[in-house]
């Protein structure tokens, strides 16, 4: 789908079957609408053509005479420019122009639809795109994409952990520099982070920020949806809209544990949800690492490490053997994964330690102290 990157006509647009598809029967296996969010400049473009193509299918008889009249205007304007700036494309404008004679004319179509279009689906001067954002950051980035069907867990440099749902992507840097900490989300994922007072942690997604130090937090933000949605498991967060987003008037808002935020994005609005067992959007999609307790009294150490793989979906290998008598008293509750596996070893004792490989995570140790 490269060759879409060189388009420059409706025509382009028009005789793409992969287009056609997106726009009249809402398939979207090429990713046309995030593509086209990706570009202000193409949003233009992109809208001329979906509009005329919907405006194909439209009966005649539902036009007046004189909407009819003031369409053919309007498009004959179009089809002479094209016709006078590529003549060997005179085929397809008469093909084109065919369509809008014995069919109905797009433009007055296109008057209607243009302020909808631009207000409710591109919203162009409020709506960011994560490439936007990634755009504005000048430091060089690492992108992690989801493309498989479970979550994946993401280690970031500063020892905070990232629990990253599919179709989802994040971009980090290799190394946090400076006196902050800031990533770039779009899609999911579940946050938990390092503890550093002066160094503040921010999760950028679509049209919001969210500032924490050290806490651990959910982020559902899909280019394709309406709507944002925040939801704190412990510690405090701060969410306010992104200095990229117009009309905003850039409220704060702060949340605690069990509390949520919905940001609505066609709108800007936020709406601060306290108790969340009654919204049932967000009941539904809490996870394992979000219900699940990390609170241990005299527990086995292999029920600590099930736990610790169900949380993350992660496999650990360790000598069962040597650790099967090993019972541990420990709160592990507002750690990343690795902070929490640093305390596991560290209680278990007597040269216990881990390594991480991807979602394998290897315990080696001589047994309980």
């Amino acid at each position: 789908m490269q060759k879409r990157n060189n388009y420059t006509e409706l025509e382009d647009f028009l005789s793409d079957e992969s287009f056609q598809s997106w726009v009249l029967h809402k398939i979207d296996n090429d990713g046309w609408e995030e593509w086209t969010l990706e570009s202000r400049h193409r949003a233009k473009l992109v809208e001329d053509a979906r509009l005329i193509l919907l405006a194909m299918q439209i009966p005649g008889n539902q036009l007046s005479g004189s909407d009819i009249h003031r369409a053919l205007q309007n498009t004959w304007l179009k089809i002479r420019e094209k016709e006078n700036q590529r003549a060997v494309k005179t085929v397809k404008v008469r093909f084109l122009r065919k369509r809008v004679l014995t069919g109905v004319a797009a433009t007055l179509f296109i008057c209607f639809l243009s302020s909808w279009f631009y207000s409710s689906y591109l919203k162009s001067d409020n709506k960011v795109t994560y490439n936007e954002l990634i755009e504005d950051d000048n430091e060089g980035l690492v992108e992690q994409t989801n493309n498989t069907d479970k979550a994946q867990s993401i280690t970031l440099s500063d020892g905070s952990s990232v629990l990253l749902q599919p179709d989802s992507k994040l971009s980090y840097p290799k190394i946090f520099t400076g006196n902050e900490r800031k990533v770039y989300l779009s899609g999911e994922g579940f946050f938990e982070i390092s503890k550093n007072p002066q160094k503040p942690f921010f999760v950028y997604a679509n049209e919001i920020v969210t500032k924490v130090v050290g806490t651990s937090f959910r982020v559902k933000a899909y280019s394709d949806q309406s709507n944002v949605e925040i939801l704190v498991r412990t510690g405090k967060v701060k969410v306010k809209s992104n200095d990229l987003v117009s009309k905003s008037d850039k409220e704060e808002i702060i949340l605690l544990p069990n509390q949520a935020l919905r940001f609505y994005r066609n709108n800007l609005k936020f709406d601060k949800i306290t108790n969340i067992t009654q919204d049932v959007v967000l009941t539904q999609s809490v996870g394992n690492i979000e219900q699940l307790s990390f609170e241990f009294n005299d527990i086995p150490v292999s029920q600590i490490f099930e736990t610790i793989e169900q949380a993350y979906l992660v496999n650990i290998d360790y000598p069962k053997n040597k650790l099967s008598d090993c019972h541990l008293t420990t709160s592990l509750s507002d750690q990343p994964l690795t902070e929490k596996l640093k305390i596991v070893c560290k209680s278990i004792g007597n040269n216990t330690s881990f390594e991480m490989n991807g979602s394998q995570i290897i315990i080696t140790s001589d047994g309980c102290n």
